[in-house]
């Protein structure tokens, strides 16, 4: 299964750069998980919905023409606990599809986008910075991983 982060957002600091690599390095071979950075729109004025919709553009081209299951992250999506989250990681490698994580920008996903996905999940009903949010959706991969693997790394 291929995992694909697609983030907007780019020019991240360096520790979430770091931690973002570090979790992802330690992924077992199985599960190929990737970051890819969506250039933002600027502000300069413009409506949310406008910037939304040039964002969508820029998700839709680094999607691609495959087929992949649908995730976004939205502050309204279901809220999981970590054996939940890597009962779900087992699911999406079941079915063998390959598989995207959409984290919006400052204004969020456009709606059409959260429509098309299969599932919304939220990471935590705090409101997170968005690098924050890449290394912490990062880490709980990696931990859903080290779950299924019978891996000690987590402790419940």
């Amino acid at each position: 299964m291929k995992l694909t982060i697609l983030a907007v957002g780019n020019r991240q600091p360096d520790w979430v750069r770091a931690g973002c690599e570090e979790y992802l390095r330690r992924m077992p071979r199985e599960i190929a998980v990737r970051v890819v950075e969506i250039k933002p729109e600027p502000g300069g004025g413009k409506r949310r919905a406008q910037i939304q919709a040039a964002e969508k553009i820029r998700i839709r081209q680094a999607l691609g023409a495959t087929r992949q299951h649908l995730i976004a992250l939205d502050e309204k999506g279901r809220d999981l606990t970590t054996r939940q989250f890597a009962d779900a990681l087992r699911e999406w490698m079941r079915t063998g599809d390959d598989t995207a994580i959409l984290i919006g920008g400052a204004d969020g996903l456009d709606d059409e986008l959260k429509t098309e996905a299969a599932e919304l999940l939220r990471l935590s009903s705090l409101t997170l910075p968005h690098g924050l949010a890449r290394l912490l959706l990062c880490e709980q991969l990696y931990r859903a991983a080290s779950l299924l693997k019978n891996h000690p790394y987590h402790r419940a």
